[in-house]
């Protein structure tokens, strides 16, 4: 399919002109490429991990050996997504959170590094390298996995929001309890009869 721009519109979700690498809680869902159930099922309201589901457990549970002011809240690995909630700490290390494994863009005839607009530098900030980091190494760890080479594993972005005080950190922590409970109708359960 080509791009065409009048068909094909592309918006950030994310808060304009905020900082993704800034102190505070950020809540986050990460969804399978398809909504295909690759991490396991949910048996009698509890989310049952497989060795895929295990990979990723084990890769969010790292996240703050790599990124040294990030702490992990409440999270769960459910049979085709993940929801946690990232912790950023302001300790001074929002610049040493290391490299994003990309081409710096370059003007194609002077070849010159130019300033980024705003989007692009989001790529730079603490949240976005923090799930970057995640999706690469899950993807990287399943595609080792027997039958499984190559397969897309995450969908191309990442839904996040910024918590804003107690009362909502509670509220989502409670969510994300209870999402292996709420299986049957959630709207990222393929089998769902409530869409």
């Amino acid at each position: 399919m080509t791009y065409n721009p009048d068909v094909h519109h592309r918006r950030s979700i994310r808060l304009r002109e905020y900082d993704y690498s800034s102190a505070g809680a950020y809540f986050v869902t990460l969804c399978v490429q398809g909504r295909e159930c690759l991490f396991g099922g949910i048996v009698q309201d509890d989310m049952v991990l497989n060795e895929a589901g295990r990979k990723v457990e084990g890769v969010w549970r790292s996240l703050p050996d790599r990124f040294p002011n990030v702490t992990l809240d409440e999270f769960v690995v459910m049979p085709n997504h993940l929801h946690g909630v990232i912790v950023v700490a302001d300790n001074g290390l929002t610049d040493a959170v290391g490299a994003i494994h990309e081409l710096p863009d370059t003007c194609c005839n002077d070849r010159a590094i130019h300033e980024l607009p705003l989007h692009k530098k989001r790529r730079t900030m603490l949240i976005p390298k923090v799930i970057g980091f995640f999706k690469m190494n899950t993807a990287k760890q399943i595609n080792l996995m027997p039958n499984t080479p190559g397969i897309p594993l995450w969908q191309r972005n990442y839904h996040e929001r910024v918590i804003r005080g107690e009362r909502e950190m509670t509220a989502i922590r409670e969510y994300i309890r209870q999402n292996p409970l709420k299986w049957e109708y959630d709207q990222e359960n393929p089998e769902t009869t409530t869409r």
